[in-house]
């Protein structure tokens, strides 16, 4: 039986949406995989290219977010048009084949271009999911549906901590392994997945919008700006914690990698997949009686999350941090379903991709492109005066993109129900 009696999802069973589900969670679950693996990695790789944190910090984030975020604009523009799955499955052989290629790495330069292969790869991967998504379940789901497949973001960033935790005395396996996996998930992918109808059917909306246009229409509303630049606030503190966290562990606590691995993949899988959830049901529950609730959900949580990071960062004990860490890490990722939402409305069906990878163009400039180099750039200038807790300071100046991510999403709360696109 389908739960839905319009539109591109009527005829669907449940199973059948949610067996897809699951298939765009796996394939999300191997881009945060291949994406975050580094960060546990970069101790080894650091020592053995004698690197400082601000080179660490471009490999984490601008050789990895430049391109990332540049050519999802054409991977979205061929989805809105052409087939979802293809480019989904080619685009994650390619950002596997090069998460393979780092492991080949014999020098900065090397690894550096790798890490840009991976982001070429990777721009095909998500804004295309987006829509299909969308397609697949109705209106009142769909909230819930994105912060379900969000949920490839911390089981993905988990699994490549733990795994690169376990393989971290030979990094170079690392990346091999996790690159021939995901190739070998690929074509299971699009023998699995099909194109769903899509959600414009009447004549005006038949022909996709062309990016100009979306643009445009995505320019012109104050709320795709404050979104946008909010998400991007909040990703930068998310990305640059999440690349710095095992190198603070480290340092601070002396950990041992493995034990570093383990520590920051139980907050990121516990808090993470809480977080998603709870920010997905909460937007579907709220956003039904008021549009204002769907960045005003992220708002309130990132006011909190901050002064609770900190707290974690300075804490004495692992075991302090540990538990300090964990609240804030659920509470950071609770924008998705609601902010993801919000975006999908923002112009017509047709253009769901091109907005998506517009609003991604932005939110991963900020965040992946300036995040990890963010912090790497503050530890380096605050390691004269605190040495190997010069990553802990950087740490608490970086947290006040949280607070500033909280007032622009309380701004997008006042201009989002004129902007609204059902």
């Amino acid at each position: 039986m389908s739960d839905d009696t319009s539109g591109p999802s009527a005829g669907l069973s449940s199973k059948r949406r949610y067996f897809v589900l699951f298939m765009l969670i796996l394939v999300y679950i191997l881009n945060f995989l291949d994406r975050q693996i580094i960060s546990i990695l970069a101790v080894p790789i650091k020592a053995e290219f004698n690197l400082t944190d601000t080179q660490m910090g471009w490999l984490g984030g601008l050789a990895f977010g430049s391109l990332y975020s540049i050519l999802a604009i054409p991977a979205a523009w061929l989805a809105d048009r052409f087939s979802r799955t293809w480019i989904m499955t080619g685009a994650l052989v390619v950002w596997s084949g090069f998460t393979g290629f780092c492991g080949l790495a014999t020098n900065f330069t090397q690894l550096f271009i790798s890490r840009m292969g991976v982001g070429v790869g990777e721009a095909g991967g998500v804004a295309p999911a987006y829509s299909l998504v969308s397609d697949y379940f109705p209106p009142k789901s769909r909230a819930r549906a994105l912060a379900i497949y969000s949920l490839g973001i911390p089981v993905g960033a988990a699994a490549g901590t733990f795994v690169g935790g376990l393989l971290a005395s030979d990094w170079r396996r690392a990346f091999i392994t996790v690159g021939i996996a995901g190739i070998a998930v690929a074509p299971f992918f699009r023998l699995l997945v099909r194109e769903p109808k899509r959600a414009a059917t009447a004549p005006a909306l038949e022909k996709a919008p062309g990016i100009l246009t979306v643009a445009r229409i995505a320019f012109a509303k104050p709320s795709f700006w404050l979104l946008a630049i909010g998400a991007g606030c909040s990703s930068l503190v998310g990305y640059g914690l999440m690349f710095w966290l095992p190198s603070f562990l480290v340092r601070s606590f002396h950990f041992a990698l493995p034990e570093a691995s383990r520590f920051i993949a139980t907050i990121t899988l516990v808090g993470g997949v809480i977080g998603m959830l709870a920010g997905g049901w909460l937007a579907d529950k709220l956003g039904q009686k008021s549009k204002s609730a769907y960045p005003l959900i992220p708002a309130a949580a990132f006011i909190v999350s901050a002064p609770l990071y900190a707290l974690g960062v300075l804490a004495v004990t692992p075991e302090h941090a540990f538990f300090l860490f964990l609240v804030p890490q659920a509470l950071g990722l609770m924008w998705l379903g609601p902010v993801l939402t919000a975006v999908q409305h923002l112009g017509p069906a047709r253009s769901r991709s091109q907005m998506s990878a517009l609003f991604l163009l932005i939110n991963n400039l900020i965040g992946l492109g300036v995040g990890p180099y963010f912090f790497g750039k503050m530890s380096d200038l605050f390691k004269p005066a605190y040495g190997a807790d010069s990553i802990k300071y950087a740490f608490i100046c970086g947290l006040a993109f949280y607070v500033l991510a909280a007032l622009l999403l309380l701004l997008a709360s006042r201009t989002l129900k004129k902007d609204w696109v059902d």
